[in-house]
């Protein structure tokens, strides 16, 4: 049931970001500044999961699927916001309403909810059942995204754009159900109960741990390296580059492939070796696939990019796992869900503040006819070049810190 729910909200999340994200954006007249501002309240969400911190229940299966339903319920209504005769104004005001809420209620879930259903794996075999997860929810994902892209093309070229949204709120409606159907057939197990105790003390207390506080930087560059660029890929694939979605979707599709590829690998490896190990070698293929990505433009857009999910893929197919899991080897069971949420809640504003910071850049290159300092260059080359520096950082501070010395943490 793990397997299938985590599959069905991965289908979810394809239509409310990216490329699709963008499309809906563009409908409604939002700028490509805002359009990345809005792909990074995802980031900006895991703040929220500072909240999971005031929950203090030992079973959580119901509070989850409640909050689960109102949070897919936003997202297919951003679909619906476009079908409405509404002012343009007021389009976007319910748009950033409705995106800001739907992921305040996910992540707010989202530490209990992952404590719970990886508290049903077993400690030796986390890298391995991880990556039979990741491959599930990607071959389904591929299929998905690759048939809606289409779609949605076939109905945009048409004239028939409306159409195309209303298709996409029944399917995340569709989906909505099915992910509500696997929560509840989830065996439910009881989650260490500490008590009630105190927001700002659980708080103080996990800022104090070293260990803590060693993985939890690993998120938080990481999430700066990640919206430093990648929430301005949707609007300069389809803008600037003038991609298609459909072959958006192709080479998503293509970044996933080598993803399935590796994911099995990377979770023998994560078993034999370490987490922290295949952390450090992750995030190797993570700056190969930005480099691919800095040097990006028209001429050659479709290949660069080509590249470029094939080796995020290849970094991707370990990643997040790694990042639940490090969790997992260096906390108590007991403090797992509070640091996992402490962590995504200071990365998640790290994130966020830092695509906020580039959306300036964005807006004054583009103005400048994609000109900086004289040199033609376009402005999520920039945005890149920045993710790259952060991402060699990573290598550095794995390396030194958490590899080095994971004794001591």
């Amino acid at each position: 049931m793990y397997i299938f729910e985590a599959a069905l909200e991965y289908l979810i999340s394809i239509l409310v970001t990216g490329s699709f994200l963008a499309t809906v954006a563009k409908e409604l007249g939002v700028s490509d500044s805002l359009t990345g501002i809005l792909s990074s309240v995802i980031s900006l969400g895991c703040l929220f999961q500072l909240l999971s911190l005031s929950v203090r229940k030992a079973k959580v299966k119901r509070f989850v699927i409640i909050l689960s339903i109102i949070n897919q319920a936003f997202f297919m209504l951003l679909y619906v916001i476009p079908l409405t005769g509404a002012k343009k104004q007021i389009k976007i005001v319910l748009f950033v309403v409705l995106i800001c809420a739907a992921y305040l209620i996910y992540n707010f879930i989202h530490p209990k909810k992952i404590n719970w259903l990886m508290s049903l794996v077993d400690n030796s075999s986390r890298g391995a059942f991880t990556a039979n997860k990741e491959i599930v929810s990607l071959i389904c994902g591929m299929i998905f995204s690759f048939l809606m892209g289409a779609l949605i093309d076939r109905f945009a070229e048409s004239g028939k754009i409306r159409m195309a949204f209303i298709l996409s709120a029944a399917v995340i409606f569709i989906l909505m159900l099915l992910h509500t159907v696997t929560l509840f057939f989830t065996a439910e197990k009881k989650t260490p109960n500490i008590g009630k105790g105190n927001f700002l003390i659980s708080v103080k207390e996990l800022l104090k741990n070293k260990g803590v506080l060693k993985i939890t930087c690993i998120f938080v560059f990481y999430y700066i390296s990640n919206y430093a660029s990648v929430p301005f890929y949707g609007t300069y694939q389809i803008n600037e580059l003038g991609l298609s979605l459909k072959t958006v979707s192709i080479l998503v599709i293509l970044g996933n492939i080598s993803r399935i590829l590796v994911s099995k690998l990377w979770g023998k490896y994560a078993d034999r070796k370490s987490f922290a190990a295949m952390t450090e070698k992750c995030f190797l293929f993570l700056g190969l696939a930005q480099l691919c990505a800095l040097f990006a433009v028209p001429s050659n857009g479709i290949i660069m990019f080509a590249l470029y999910y094939f080796f995020y893929g290849i970094a991707m197919g370990g990643i997040n796992s790694a990042l639940i899991n490090l969790i997992f080897d260096y906390v108590d069971s007991e403090k797992r869900s509070d640091s996992l949420a402490i962590s995504q809640a200071l990365s998640g504003l790290a994130g966020f503040l830092t695509t906020v910071c580039l959306s300036p850049l964005i807006l004054l290159i583009q103005k400048n006819n994609n000109r900086l300092l004289g040199i033609h260059i376009y402005a999520q080359q920039i945005c890149t070049a920045i993710s790259l520096l952060f991402t060699v950082i990573l290598i550095i501070y794995v390396r030194n810190v958490i590899i080095k010395k994971s004794k001591s943490i």
